[in-house]
């Protein structure tokens, strides 16, 4: 099987939808051989950050001298980016392998089980991971969460360490109407006498939550500071990067202290220093400066928000935006426009996209009378946004992850699920 074999396999299983229940992921995993037994695990659940504070774990860990993994979603361009071993992703061939592991044990799983109580991409995925994890004999999987926690396919860990990032309203079809409902559905994956690290500034009903719930299960709570200090030099970009890296040297020093480790301030620091999240208010481009970050949500444009004026210093920002059809777009809007000279919109590749007149009339509803232009290529609209921007000003693309993904996917390639 070939990385293209393994993902045309993968984007069969999307037709068939998500399904919620950890049964079929223990078959799945007992049919493999149970490899998420030979691992330690830090779990990573939350709204926003995820995938920021998994590689920020993953990194300090590594220069603690342990082999580390890191599993994330979603991707931008192909499923492999998902899978890394040792701050790399896997090899294509690699990935397609425990993919084909993957797909023959599911088969097993799927003779016995009734129509439509198949092994879903997501739960393919994950299995395939962990096994490609356990045959790379890391000592250790930092993983993010799909959706949710309690009935998530990542749920069938054991987690030294588990980490809530925040709690915000998103995809309350599933998990519930309030931050209490999500909180609960999210604080599931804390397993007894462990610990749980939350972040400084969590939703108040969420940190009520995460007390009762460390209480509950004798675990150890730890709320990580707001900032990991003035003199710590971080690569990645922004105040909510700041935030994220205190809760993955809190993360990093729970599970060190747990296996019998110190915490080595040289090793965060070097962690600080070198690692980079692709998507999350990455520069990929010059006069202007362009900027790309995949928030999709309204506390993902807010912390966006917050981070960009010192980086756009008075320069005249115009904004490339794309949004899905199920995001609170009025709240997204309301924390991104009031910093944007102009706002050139576009479409995702992705059938939940919003129309792009839809989205160009809400911004004009919010009160925004700056230039509105709609382009309906992904890339032809950015750089239509760096135009409007000049050479001296800043372009920005963000509301979705799919619009960042068809922006780096190589020319006239094909979607790769997200």
């Amino acid at each position: 099987m070939s990385l293209q074999d393994a993902e045309r396999l993968l984007l069969s299983l999307e037709l068939f939808g998500m399904r919620f229940g950890l049964d079929r992921m223990r078959r799945l995993l007992t049919a493999l051989g149970s490899p998420q037994e030979r691992f330690g695990a830090v779990h990573v659940v939350g709204t926003n950050g995820k995938s920021s504070t998994v590689r920020m774990t993953a990194a300090i860990l590594r220069r603690h001298g342990l082999r580390v993994g890191a599993y994330l979603s979603p991707h931008l361009v192909t499923f492999a980016e998902r899978v890394r071993v040792d701050d790399a992703d896997v090899s294509g061939p690699e990935f397609a392998a425990a993919v084909q592991r993957a797909a023959a044990a599911a088969a097993k799983v799927d003779r016995t089980a009734e129509p439509d109580d198949h092994v879903t991409q997501f739960e393919l995925l994950t299995a395939a991971a962990f096994d490609l994890f356990a045959r790379a004999e890391v000592d250790v999987v930092v993983v993010e969460a799909g959706l949710g926690g309690r009935f998530d396919a990542t749920n069938v860990l054991k987690s030294d360490v588990s980490v809530l990032t925040n709690v915000g309203l998103e995809h309350t079809r599933w998990l519930g109407p309030t931050v209490t409902a999500i909180a609960t559905e999210k604080l599931d994956v804390l397993e007894p006498d462990t610990t749980l690290i939350i972040g400084a500034d969590l939703h108040p009903d969420a940190l009520a939550l995460a007390q009762q719930t460390a209480q509950d299960r004798h675990a150890r709570l730890v709320v990580a500071p707001a900032d990991p200090g003035a003199g710590m030099e971080i690569l990645a970009r922004g105040a909510f990067q700041r935030r994220n890296f205190t809760l993955a040297i809190e993360a990093a020093r729970a599970y060190l202290t747990a296996t019998g480790r110190p915490l080595d301030d040289t090793a965060v620091v070097a962690a600080a220093a070198s690692t980079l999240v692709p998507g999350r208010f990455e520069v990929i481009d010059t006069a202007p400066d362009t900027v790309i970050d995949g928030a999709h949500n309204p506390g993902g444009l807010a912390a966006l928000a917050e981070a960009l004026p010192e980086f756009v210093d008075g320069r005249r920002l115009v904004a490339c935006l794309a949004v899905l059809d199920d995001k609170d777009t009025s709240g997204m809007l309301n924390a991104i426009l009031p910093l944007c000279d102009g706002v050139v919109i576009t479409r995702a590749q992705s059938p939940r996209a919003l129309p792009p007149a839809t989205l160009a009339s809400l911004c004009r509803q919010h009160g925004f009378t700056g230039p509105v232009e709609i382009v309906g290529e992904a890339r032809a609209a950015l750089q239509q946004a760096r135009r409007m921007a000049g050479p001296d000003g800043v372009a920005l693309a963000t509301g979705s992850i799919y619009l960042i993904a068809d922006l780096l996917r190589p020319a006239g390639a094909a979607r790769s699920t997200l």
